[in-house]
């Protein structure tokens, strides 16, 4: 990657971890971190290990799919490389508005001098889908979960029929992408739509040739290597329900008596509701929301959801600054 698209992506999650970090109470941040003494730093060392996890999956993914190996002879380099560009493409992520935009475009332009852009554009893509379908595997199996260890009502029952049934359309409709591929068919639906048509079509004729190429890998992962397709989603869904370890560490501090299967519920819930609000950066204020309305749900205070909340919501900062930084740190740039 070019230094000054680097330098781009660098100043740009920069400004917003700034504008972030400037909307916490410092008094309540330190008191937070006072309470949770060793706890808090278990809950970032955690996420150094989870991001092994997202790495393996892309890094599995990649092999599978790209004519050109990424590295020979120097495959520990190579993936801990991956790694890198991994945290750092989760970090922008988290600071930018709409999520994906700053990461997925920082990491295909990352990888593109080594896979050429049609197969960086198309590893990046599945690896996305597939961090994407893992959340609707874990939203359908949390929902499992909810009714065989939760006492139900009418309004829970609905609300549980709800997401599964929307969990399980986006199960399917993912499966019949990972199928056929989905650029071509996206880019052709983008021609009818008023404002975007004539940009769309004029893009689709320019380079219908590379998004065929890109829906023939999406496909091959799941036609010609289901193992490494499963895996690879695997590797994803393992990594949410391991996450739910960062709550239970943080509840450990004020309830002793909290347990795993309560933070896997929180987790989804909380994911859930903050996805649905991924054109905020950190999507601030619908995750605090969620833990508050996911901890009253299961019968705890709502101190305890603000301070699930305001560790979470630290941690995610501490790790963003360490991603942007990371950039700049990138050597192959």
């Amino acid at each position: 990657m070019k230094k000054k698209y680097q330098n781009i992506f660098f100043f740009l999650g920069l400004t917003m971890l700034v504008v972030m970090a400037t909307q916490m109470d410092y008094a309540e941040v330190c008191a937070g971190v006072s309470r949770a003494g060793y706890w808090f730093l278990a809950v970032i060392a955690l996420w150094f290990f989870l991001y092994f996890f997202n790495t393996t999956a892309w890094w599995l993914i990649i092999r599978s799919t790209s004519p050109q190996p990424l590295a020979k002879g120097q495959t520990l380099r190579a993936y801990m490389w991956l790694y890198r560009i991994t945290v750092s493409g989760f970090a922008l992520n988290y600071a930018t508005p709409g999520g994906l935009l700053g990461g997925e475009p920082y990491k295909i332009m990352a990888l593109s001098p080594k896979l050429g852009t049609a197969n960086a554009t198309s590893t990046v893509l599945l690896h996305t889908m597939t961090h994407i379908f893992s959340h609707f595997w874990f939203w359908l199996l949390s929902c499992v979960l909810y009714i065989a260890t939760q006492p139900m009502n009418v309004l829970m029952g609905m609300l549980i029929a709800a997401v599964s049934a929307f969990c399980i359309a986006a199960i399917l409709f993912f499966l019949q992408g990972y199928k056929k591929g989905f650029t071509v068919s996206a880019m052709q639906l983008l021609t009818r739509f008023p404002l975007v048509k004539r940009w769309a079509r004029r893009f689709f004729e320019q380079h219908q040739e590379q998004l065929a190429s890109i829906d023939r890998q999406m496909a091959t992962l799941h036609n010609q290597a289901p193992r490494t397709f499963l895996m690879a989603v695997g590797l994803e869904l393992l990594c949410r329900i391991v996450s739910a370890l960062e709550i239970f560490f943080i509840l450990l501090v004020i309830m002793p008596s909290a347990n795993f299967v309560q933070c896997i519920l929180i987790l989804a819930f909380t994911s859930l509701v903050a996805n649905m609000l991924f054109f905020m950066p950190l999507q601030l204020g619908g995750r605090e929301g969620g833990f508050l309305m996911s901890v009253s749900g299961l019968g705890m205070t709502t101190s305890a959801g603000i301070f699930v909340a305001l560790l979470v919501r630290l941690r995610e900062l501490i790790w963003t600054a360490i991603g942007l930084l990371l950039i700049k740190l990138d050597r192959h740039a």
